[in-house]
């Protein structure tokens, strides 16, 4: 054999070995739990929502398991309050879920400074698969897409396990913040995604038994952040969810702001809110108007006049539930820095009687409202 093929062939081997042994490496361990307020407005009736804030950190992607424990310690805080009942709807944040794309993944994706680094690591793990994915991909950020495409079957079957079991053991009901996947459907009692489906954020609502309902809710107003990997979802057959606390409707984020999105489930008793909110600092700060066609209902003016904060509690849920049928609504915000990439939001909670917002913290944050018949 040539010494330059034997050259050739050691290289190939150290390579391999060396690639090997950075894909082995462990995942870090789980951060130490942050502080967790958990606070309550309205009488104590039978029934309550409660908006989930936890803050996320990497390192509770690891492991679908990592991700059950961190939202664990919120439903065991809010137990050690007793504001757990067989009626309680545990609201959890938009894309809480989007990040189990990292799950089981090199050591070097926890440890990348960005997304696109993260994204860049997580890709250098799976070339093959990757490289399969993307030519199935034809969204305008196709290299993001492709990363989600290529784990969305390994993601749907860790966010129903983890919301599952949690439902189940504590005995209530789950709207499960949201999630990226491709071609996502409901088969008996699964939720699957397909490779070559559509890109879209979706999410689900589990019932104290810890059986999924039978349809996801499907974003129909995507950000731009979002849009150039995810489709717009149709409003047709917009679902409503029945449950031991009265019909729910689940609007995703940018979604609670379009008045046609409410049109959809206007039968609905309780209206539920995932929502996440970016930059890190922005609730104090001006608001700069729709990132989504502009509703006919909203001024233009209030652009810049409001801030970022009221802006949410004028034009989203709180400022629309009193021309709904329902009683009351919950918003939950996502907290924490993934990445690099910081999130704001303080849970807002609105009946027929106002507007009811949680203190700011620099930890989680449980708000319970309690809500009569």
């Amino acid at each position: 054999m040539p010494r330059w093929l034997i050259f050739f062939a050691c290289i190939v081997i150290a390579a391999l070995a060396g690639w090997s042994f950075w894909r082995a490496l462990p995942a870090p361990d789980a951060p130490v739990a942050d502080p967790i307020v958990v606070s309550e407005t309205g009488s104590r009736t039978n029934a309550n929502l409660i908006a989930v804030e936890p803050v996320m950190r990497v390192e509770d992607y690891t492991s679908a398991q990592a991700f059950r424990a961190r939202l664990a310690d919120y439903l065991d805080a809010a137990r050690e309050a007793g504001v757990l009942t067989p009626q309680t709807i545990a609201v959890f944040p938009e894309h809480i879920a989007t990040w189990l794309v990292a799950a089981d993944a090199p050591r070097a994706v926890y440890r990348a400074r960005s997304v696109d680094g993260a994204m860049i690591a997580l890709i250098a793990a799976n070339p093959l698969p990757y490289a399969g994915s993307l030519l199935a991909s034809g969204e305008p950020d196709r290299a993001a897409a492709a990363v989600f495409r290529m784990r969305s079957a390994d993601m749907a079957q860790a966010y129903q396990a983890a919301f599952s079991a949690l439902a189940e053991e504590y005995a209530i009901t789950i709207v499960a913040g949201s999630v990226v996947l491709a071609g996502a459907r409901i088969e008996a009692g699964a939720i699957v995604a397909d490779t070559d489906g559509p890109l879209e954020n979706v999410g689900a609502v589990f019932a104290p038994d810890g059986r999924v309902h039978g349809a996801l809710v499907r974003k129909a107003y995507p950000i731009p952040s979002e849009a150039g990997f995810t489709a717009a979802a149709s409003l047709e057959d917009y679902p409503l969810f029945e449950t031991p606390a009265g019909r729910l409707g689940v609007l995703i984020c940018a979604d609670s702001w379009h008045p046609d999105v409410y049109a959809a489930i206007d039968d609905a008793e309780l209206l539920a809110v995932p929502a996440f909110l970016q930059p890190g600092d922005v609730w104090d700060a001006p608001w700069g108007g729709y990132v989504t066609p502009w509703p006919d209902d909203v001024p233009r003016g209030e652009a810049g006049r409001l801030t970022e904060g009221e802006a949410w509690q004028t034009h989203a849920l709180a400022g629309r539930l009193q021309d709904t049928s329902a009683r009351a609504g919950i918003t939950a915000f996502l907290g924490g820095s993934l990445w690099g990439m910081g999130s704001d939001g303080a849970a807002i909670a609105v009946d027929r009687e106002g507007i009811h917002t949680a203190n700011r913290t620099s930890g989680g944050q449980v708000l319970v409202m309690w809500v009569g018949e």
